[in-house]
């Protein structure tokens, strides 16, 4: 590595700079950047929501932009570090003052995609226009000044800097949907951020200034002490240590799927994982006390078999509220191991930047895994018992070291782990009838002789009778008595035209009568395929039945108005809220399609939230009137308990089937503004 000294009578003193110690500036610097690039993925990702539909599809695009960029930044850091320190800092000071060109922060509406375009090439060139070297800058931040900070401070411990930054991440991660969503527009929202990002800009800079000589920091040449010049040699090292990182952030995020699409669909549930992830880091890093070498082995055994046997054997009528106890205990027990194991691998200060750089390449590997890869390899989410077992065979590996005991005793963890993860995929398998995966999540076809139904995760998309003289009853939540066959049957005075967004098994289908038109639109393609391979109601239709693939909201605005009698939004996921189909501007799309004496029909079934009132303040800001329809599910008909609100300028024929909603004064939701913690039950 080039010599970092500076001769003294080459530094500039200015008196109040010289006055700041370097880790004070280092501090805020890392804290803040972590802050701000943590706060920026769900705030961009929010303001393209509405332009490209489909929560899954927009999240996981995102996801796999930042991973990329946060790799390429920690590349940045470890390639300038070969540099002279006068280098490093005029190269740093170049990219801060490029990133601030890209201010305010905002994405164009230019980048709206068109009906054939490739909507995630799109947005992955959107996220570069709109915002990629500002957060290039900011991921470059914290490895790059820890090895300053190695460098200019005698006796100094970078990688508390590390912990600093997982603890400014996951301060971010609660901020945003407990205080900030909550309390702030969208607009408000980029305009903060890119405040706060020039303040950043300015504290990297004198950062940088510090390290290149420009400014003398304080006791900078007494207490500068010289770097290290060791360099890694071989590849089984810096291999580890990305293995171990790689194993961390897969093991977080197969177990987050595994618990929302498999346990439960609560809402928020991604923080913990996530929180429990960052916590590790912060707790192997901030010190040496914190991680039990021998303890966490033992931990370790005990969770990922735990976890092993949970799949198999724990009972369906355990408290949900357990099973998520267990899954996060586990997680944070394999976390410390690996980050443990991670944290005492630390190499000397002339290797940091080498190290973060494989730690980043680690993480990056094991989110591509289990975040991109994992849809398309397997047909049901088994990216979880998959990682389990490698978890423990990795330990085991890890802790070979030829002593004949200990060896059986980690051997039979890795096998017994890694039967009960092969026997739980089998079971599954042999569960369904049919199983499929993409971006959009896993949908699977199941049978118990009578009727066949539609799973995604653990909701249920629709069921049908296998009875002949039953397949054409309209079942699950769109009984007769539920609020869209109530609508259906009132509105006819003849031929009806109906939209719904959101397919399903096809249900609403067995409403449709010689004359109608119905027109679905549903944004997963595997769900047209499964509709039409294994239920009837799209083939049994007695009307013309269309199906149109893509973002239901996106299709209405391209189309010409319907002139439809009822518009049905049913597009949700359980638990999962795709918001941009409950905003101002969502609503007034829907209306364009509607004759004047239409309805909306919302679906708001759920375990979770209550969002009958979100509905009713957006319709009352329009001018419209909503009417609430809770019916009773039947078993006799497969019919579930459903809850659907309707919204119309006109609702009086309505009155005696359902019941108003009262008045509520709080903001409407738009594209610039939802708050879902307030409609949490």
């Amino acid at each position: 590595m080039a010599s970092n000294q500076i001769p003294m009578e080459r530094q500039v003193r200015l008196p109040a700079l010289a006055r700041i110690p370097p880790l004070a500036v280092y501090a805020a610097t890392i804290l803040l950047s972590s802050f701000l690039s943590f706060l920026l993925q769900p705030v961009i990702a929010k303001r393209i929501l509405p332009w490209f539909g489909g929560t899954a599809n927009v999240w996981i695009v995102c996801l796999l932009f930042f991973q990329i960029v946060l790799l390429g930044g920690y590349f940045y850091a470890h390639a300038v570090m070969r540099l002279p320190a006068r280098f490093q800092a005029v190269v740093h000071l170049g990219l801060l003052a490029a990133s601030l060109a890209f201010l305010p922060l905002d994405a164009s509406p230019e980048w709206k995609p068109s009906p054939r375009q490739d909507p995630a090439w799109r947005i992955l060139l959107l996220l570069c226009a709109s915002a990629g070297l500002p957060y290039f800058a900011l991921t470059t931040t914290s490895p790059l000044l820890q090895a300053w900070y190695a460098g200019t401070v005698r006796r100094a411990i970078p990688y508390r800097l590390f912990a600093l930054s997982n603890l400014s991440s996951l301060l971010a991660l609660l901020a945003y949907p407990v205080a900030i969503e909550p309390r702030s527009a969208l607009g408000s929202q980029m305009t903060w951020w890119s405040a706060a990002y020039v303040a950043f800009a300015i504290l990297a800079a004198i950062s940088a200034l510090m390290r290149g000589g420009f400014v003398a920091p304080a006791r900078a040449a007494s207490a500068r002490a010289p770097e290290s010049t060791a360099v890694a040699t071989g590849w089984r090292q810096p291999a580890l240590w990305a293995v171990l990182a790689g194993f961390g952030c897969a093991m977080q995020i197969a177990i987050t799927n595994h618990l929302g699409q498999s346990v439960a669909s609560v809402p928020f549930l991604w923080v913990l994982p996530l929180g429990l992830y960052l916590l590790t880091f912060i707790l192997c890093f901030d010190g040496e006390g914190w991680y039990w070498r021998n303890f966490y082995r033992v931990a370790f055994a005990a969770a990922v078999t735990g976890m092993g046997y949970s799949l198999l054997f724990l009972n369906p009528g355990v408290d949900v509220r357990w099973i998520i106890t267990l899954y996060a205990a586990g997680l944070f027990i394999v976390c410390m191991f690996f980050h443990g194991e991670l944290a005492l691998r630390k190499p000397p200060a002339g290797q940091l930047t080498l190290y973060y750089l494989m730690i980043s390449s680690g993480g990056a590997a094991g989110g591509l895994l289990a975040g991109f890869a994992a849809p398309n390899w397997f047909t049901g989410y088994f990216e979880f018992p998959v990682f389990l077992a490698l978890a423990a065979m990795c330990a085991l590996m890890l802790h070979y070291r030829g002593h004949w005991i200990t060896d059986i005793a980690w051997t039979a963890v890795a096998v017994a782990v890694a039967v009960m993860a092969s026997t739980y995929i089998q079971a599954f398998r042999g569960s369904s009838v049919d199983r499929v995966r993409n971006f959009y999540g896993g949908l699977r076809i199941t049978s118990d002789g009578k009727s066949m139904a539609m799973i995604h995760g653990t909701t249920n998309h629709g069921a049908q009778f296998t009875a002949p003289e039953r397949r054409q009853w309209p079942t699950g939540y769109y009984g007769q008595a539920s609020g869209a066959g109530l609508a259906l049957a009132e509105l006819r005075r003849g031929p009806l035209r109906a939209g719904i967004v959101g397919l399903g098994a096809g249900t609403l289908a067995a409403y449709a009568q010689p004359g109608d038109r119905f027109r679905f639109y549903e944004i997963n393609p595997l769900v047209e395929a499964l509709a039409r391979k294994h239920f009837t109601f799209l083939a049994d239709c007695g009307a013309a039945c269309d199906v149109v693939l893509g973002d239901g909201r996106l299709s209405l605005e391209r189309e010409a108005s319907q002139e439809l009698d009822l518009l049905a939004i049913d597009a949700f996921s359980g638990d999962s809220i795709p918001t941009h189909l409950m905003t101002r501007e969502a609503v007034r799309a829907y209306l364009r399609h509607l004759k004047p004496e239409g309805v909306l029909a919302f679906h708001i079934s759920n375990w979770s939230f209550d969002l009958a009132p979100v509905v009713a303040r957006i319709a009352s800001a329009e001018g419209l009137t909503t009417r609430l329809v809770a019916s009773n599910g039947d078993p006799d008909r497969l019919t579930y308990t459903s809850y659907w609100v309707l919204a119309g300028r006109d609702l009086r024929r309505f009155e005696r089937l359902s019941s108003p909603l009262p008045a509520d004064q709080r903001r409407p939701w738009t594209d610039d503004f939802s708050n879902l913690l307030e409609a949490v039950k």
